[in-house]
């Protein structure tokens, strides 16, 4: 299997296991040494922009934006190329206080040599969704 289709393999198993709120088995299909940029580029979610590098962060973002919701998470179309798989994907978030977050984004998963996932970089716009969110 070459490392676009272990990327893609891998961002078919994130979904999944975000959706199932299976933090161990999501963490397990990181390396020791991969980055988390969601979204990417500098958001109160991640206030220096450079992400949440290695699986202590890559937890604490879990622990902080993840478990706190009940997500669907529906990736709509993958492209695998190269040693990457970018999704489009739609996620509702259903947070606490009967708040729903809604949106599509892009994904962009990253495999190294041993099919771990070493980059994820989601591209949305955290302005917008919270404007979103804060009118309804």
């Amino acid at each position: 299997m070459g490392n676009a289709q272990a990327a893609l393999a891998a961002s078919r198993l994130s979904g999944k296991y975000v959706e199932q709120g299976d933090k161990e088995a999501w963490l397990a299909l990181f390396s020791d040494v991969a980055v988390v940029q969601d979204p990417v580029g500098k958001s109160p979610l991640d206030p220096s922009g450079e992400g949440h590098s290695g699986k202590e962060a890559i937890a604490g973002f879990w622990d902080l934006i993840i478990a706190p919701g009940k997500i669907e998470f529906t990736i709509l179309s993958s492209f695998p190329a190269g040693d990457e798989c970018a999704n489009l994907v739609h996620l509702v978030n259903n947070l606490p206080n009967d708040l729903k977050m809604e949106m599509d984004m892009v994904v962009v998963y990253k495999a190294d040599n041993s099919g771990k996932i070493s980059s994820l970089k989601a591209y949305w716009d955290f302005d917008a969704v919270q404007e979103k969110l804060m009118s309804s």
